[in-house]
């Protein structure tokens, strides 16, 4: 990471903003997950967003944007969501953490907490229409998000005419983190 912002910088100029959009998804109960999975979603997850924190905090000296992302998981229980949720909790306190240490530089760090978007990586949650279904029913807008839903958020992160905005977390989750609905019928 410290390299890619180092020829960026060299490439570019000066930075202004960088998005940590790396991340995996892991769905089982604590008990059946391995070691090495719990590992491997910390490190997808957690590690790649200290990485970029580093790098910025280094690279970023006259200010600017990080958005890191992280999920409505981590904000509320989810079942089967222990280890996702453990390695994107982290980010959220990394980023609260990095937006008080940066802060006097001018340096914004906030994350973005998608709830289940149409994505590869969320292909098979959404294989079946009853596994469609019952995720469709989690999220208070009835509907999964959409990548484009997800871009935007970030981009009005980026934003430098949003620059007093710092240490947010901004659900873009269809309510799923804090919104429950009554059932249809």
């Amino acid at each position: 990471m410290d390299a890619a912002f180092e020829r960026a910088t060299a490439e570019l100029g000066p930075l202004s903003g960088a998005v940590n959009c790396a991340g995996s998804l892991l769905l089982k109960p604590a008990h059946l997950t391995t070691e090495a999975e719990y590992a491997a979603t910390v490190s997808a997850n957690l590690t790649t967003a200290f990485a970029m924190c580093h790098a910025a905090g280094k690279t970023m000296t006259d200010g600017g944007s990080v958005v890191l992302v992280s999920t409505a998981a981590a904000r509320t229980g989810i079942a089967n969501h222990e280890a996702i949720a453990a390695a994107k909790g982290g980010v959220q306190g990394l980023m609260l953490s990095a937006a008080a240490t940066y802060a006097a530089r001018g340096l914004r760090f906030n994350c973005v907490a998608p709830g289940l978007t149409r994505t590869p990586l969320a292909a098979k949650i959404i294989a079946s229409e009853a596994s469609e279904k019952a995720s469709l029913a989690m999220h208070a807008l009835g509907r999964l998000g959409e990548p484009g839903d997800v871009a935007r958020a970030i981009y009005w992160l980026l934003d430098p005419a949003n620059d007093w905005v710092t240490g947010q977390i901004l659900g873009v989750d269809g309510g799923l983190a804090n919104v429950r609905v009554r059932p249809k019928g």
